[in-house]
């Protein structure tokens, strides 16, 4: 009995050192994979999460970090922070440093932390904290240890477990923990989790993932979202507390019954001066689209954006009344406001929570939680269709919301009925410009020229911005955009904001002293003055990711080029027409007197291609970048 005792004692000290062994090789730089450094700027050794859900209304949060930064581009990737506010406390929070050889350089007490807004300068008040590890890292590689515990009386954010964070990042063993006490009634969605190395063990009462061995992904031209390739997993509960309101919900039907009960209902009064201002404004208006125009134009006239974050958790609107007196509001206070205007004149509206961005994210339709959504539009049914409005800009016509929140899916909180609908696409033929230009061009090489150009859809939204610049902004921006003019001199412009139509003009003089190149008796020049297309996706190796082109456009372009006396045509470039699936390109050129047409078209298809057709694609733009840069030849007469 004895010896069995003492070699039982010997084999847990083995283990106890074997252990502390094991953990201290994750401070060690050296002691990474070579498999996971490959392309990376960070490897994340270990990133352990556990939640614990005590009640309704209280949930805890362990985190514990350890990060290897390997150069100053993966800094951002040590993650040394937590946000915080009136309803959630940071109990502890502590940072340490090593060196490359797994010293202890460093240590942050909580003390040692910065204290900061978790937002911006452009929010005018907010109750969002953060605090955050401020370290200069003198060398590289160093390891960060992080470990917090907070807790939280909002059961109804759930954090996502997403052990990706971001491209060149390694992640060596990440684990998600969630143990629902008191039976809530959790709900979760797992995506993309079948090309990782993922362990798994759940119950109806307990969610338990362990990533290992992820290797750093590289960012490729024309890639989906990461987050539709990303491994995640988004939790909620169907019974739970946000900042002291509870609910329930485990669809978005009744996850909007609950939004618009609980945060929208009551906050919908005007005072009595505005009510008579907008009844007067559509007194004579019977169409439910017009009284909305002239709402909307009210509200973009007497009222400006500024972010406030405050309230319950920065997501219920501050109430209409106080954007009525303030005239200020964020998205949901000037959503909320639009909304409650309408109502006063009959028009029927509804607040809608989207994922905003230049890419396209969705809702997930078969899954309802409070992690989705970072922006509030505003949709008007009608009997053919569905009329949005961006109630934070002062500047997009009606029924204009461009790339920000075109294209996917929103919830639209109805009573007893919300639901997922798509917003609005904007088709690729309508994203146009046309251009045209009379250019004279001269012997020494210098033109002039006078260009009309108009935009629509989409690209209306790429250019009606600059009416407001100034004019060195103006003049900048023209010289950035044809960057391959030498010399160029903007003389004057004119723009022209058709909001009804929804299209801009920019009517542009200017010259240039040195485009096309003289040699001897002779001009060479590209007869595609202004719309030359350069574009040409990287080329790989070993292409990974299907071919996203989430938005199409069409280009039409004439330019006439007036060519000067004593000079005649020697070479044009032979017209070409190219059409496969990604889209069409032509161009053609006539000659007549002195007088060459130059006309083109670019249409360009948006789809999704697998990565086979990579190379198809990028073929077809190398064609474009090297028929737009085609040279004309002329030689002197005289």
């Amino acid at each position: 009995m004895p010896c069995i005792k003492y070699i039982s004692s010997a084999i847990f000290l083995f283990f106890v050192i074997a252990g502390f062994s094991q953990s201290e090789e994750l401070y060690k730089s050296n002691s990474i994979p070579e498999e996971l450094k490959a392309k990376a700027n960070a490897i994340v050794r270990l990133n352990d999460v556990s939640i614990d859900v005590t009640s309704i209304d209280e949930l805890s949060i362990v985190e514990k970090r350890i990060v290897t930064v390997l150069n100053e581009k993966g800094n951002s990737a040590v993650g040394a922070y937590v946000g915080y506010d009136k309803y959630s406390k940071i109990k502890k929070i502590e940072a340490k440093i090593f060196n490359e050889e797994g010293e202890e350089i460093k240590k942050f007490k909580k003390k040692d932390f910065i204290d900061r807004s978790a937002v911006d300068g452009g929010t005018l008040y907010s109750d969002s904290r953060v605090l955050l590890m401020g370290y200069t890292p003198a060398t590289y590689p160093y390891t960060v240890e992080f470990y917090c515990e907070i807790e939280s009386s909002n059961t109804a954010a759930i954090p996502t477990w997403r052990p990706i964070s971001g491209y060149y990042v390694g992640v060596q063993k990440d684990v998600y923990k969630l143990t629902d006490n008191v039976g809530l009634g959790m709900r979760f969605k797992e995506k993309n989790l079948q090309d990782y190395t993922i362990t798994k063990s759940n119950s109806p009462e307990s969610l338990s993932y362990t990533l290992e061995n992820a290797l750093p992904i590289s960012p490729e031209d024309l890639s989906p979202s990461y987050y539709n390739y990303y491994p995640q997993v988004l939790v909620a509960m169907e019974n739970f507390s946000f900042y002291g309101v509870e609910g329930k919900a485990k669809n978005w039907l009744e996850f909007g019954d609950w939004m618009n009960d609980a945060l929208l209902k009551g906050r919908n009064t005007v005072t009595e001066e505005t009510k008579q201002q907008v009844i007067e404004l559509t007194a004579n208006l019977s169409d439910p689209i017009e009284k909305a125009k002239a709402v909307f134009k009210f509200v973009q006239e007497n009222t400006r954006y500024i972010s406030v974050q405050v309230g319950i958790g920065g997501v219920q609107p501050i109430p209409a009344l106080e954007v009525d007196q303030l005239k200020y509001g964020d998205c949901k206070g000037l959503t909320n406001y639009t909304k409650s205007l309408l109502e006063v004149v009959g028009v029927t509206s509804y607040y809608c929570i989207v994922e905003a961005g230049d890419e396209i994210i969705d809702l997930e339709d078969d899954f309802a939680s409070l992690e989705q959504g970072n922006h509030i539009i505003l949709s008007i049914p009608t009997d053919d269709d569905t009329v949005w409005l961006d109630c934070t800009s002062q500047l997009h016509p009606f029924n204009f919301i461009g790339d920000f929140t075109d294209n996917r899916n929103v919830l639209v909180v109805k009573p007893n009925a919300s639901e997922i609908v798509k917003t609005k696409v904007y088709l690729d033929s309508l994203n146009h410009q046309s251009t045209e230009a009379d250019i004279k061009l001269n012997a020494n090489g210098s033109f002039t020229s006078k260009i009309s150009r108009k935009t629509k859809g989409l690209q209306y939204d790429n250019r009606f911005y600059i009416e407001r610049k100034p004019n060195d902004k103006v003049v900048e921006y023209y010289k950035y955009h044809w960057s391959y003019i030498n010399n160029l001199e903007i003389l004057k412009y004119n723009f022209i904001n058709n909001k009804i139509d929804v299209e801009f003009t920019e009517d542009i003089e200017l010259g240039a002293s040195s485009y096309a190149t003289v040699s001897g008796e002779r001009l060479l020049f590209k007869p595609n003055v202004f719309n030359q297309n350069s574009y040409v996706p990287t080329r790989y190796r070993s292409r990974k990711m299907p071919i996203d082109i989430s938005r199409g456009y069409l280009d039409e372009d004439t330019f006439k080029i007036e060519i000067p006396k004593g000079f005649e045509v020697e070479a044009l470039p032979e017209n070409m027409t190219i059409k496969n699936k990604f889209g069409e390109y032509q161009f053609q050129i006539s000659s007549s007197d002195n007088i060459i047409t130059y006309k083109r078209r670019l249409f360009i298809k948006k789809g999704q291609y697998p990565n086979t057709d990579y190379k198809d694609y990028r073929d077809f733009r190398k064609q474009i970048s090297k028929a737009d840069n085609s040279k004309i030849v002329l030689k002197s007469i005289n």
